[in-house]
């Protein structure tokens, strides 16, 4: 037989005896330990903001994001839009045709090696239609998509052949 344990009976033996469950916090507040502790804990969080700083390489007066033009060189005939971002963009090439694939994309790329390889596209910045039923190389960011096996957002495109 198992004896049953009353909490309330335990917590009044313990203090009938002079034991605490809790104890007290010291009563010295403006102790130079306290004060240590605080401005430690000050000049970490102020070296953390400022390595962070330095590190994100951006001077003071300046935002985040340079604006800066990518290099391309001169535009050939036959190209549309420009790379204006340091992003890493994907690249692919084939015959642009005009349909997407259940509302995904605009107009889709046929490349080599069936279905599977077709890679959908929307712009929003390129009108593709003058470029339709040519061999095309576009450069664009890659989309989430639901039904396309591939959906590229199209920033520019040059007429290969």
């Amino acid at each position: 037989m198992q004896q049953e344990i009353n909490p309330q009976s335990v917590l009044q033996d313990k203090t009938e005896k002079g034991m605490h469950m809790l104890k007290s916090f010291p009563k010295k507040f403006g102790s130079k330990s306290t004060l240590y502790l605080i401005l430690g804990s000050i000049a970490v969080v102020l070296l953390g903001v400022a390595t962070g700083w330095f590190f994100s390489g951006v001077s003071l007066g300046q935002s985040g994001k340079t604006g800066a033009v990518v290099s391309e060189g001169e535009k050939e005939p036959g190209e549309l839009g420009e790379i204006t971002n340091g992003d890493k963009l994907n690249e692919a090439e084939g015959i642009l045709k005009v349909g997407g694939i259940k509302g995904e994309g605009n107009y889709n790329l046929e490349r080599p090696g069936g279905a599977s390889q077709t890679v959908y596209l929307t712009s929003t910045t390129i009108d593709l239609q003058p470029m339709v039923d040519k061999k095309v190389h576009v450069w664009g960011e890659t989309l989430s998509a639901v039904n396309a096996p591939w959906l590229m957002d199209v920033v520019k495109v040059k007429v290969v052949e």
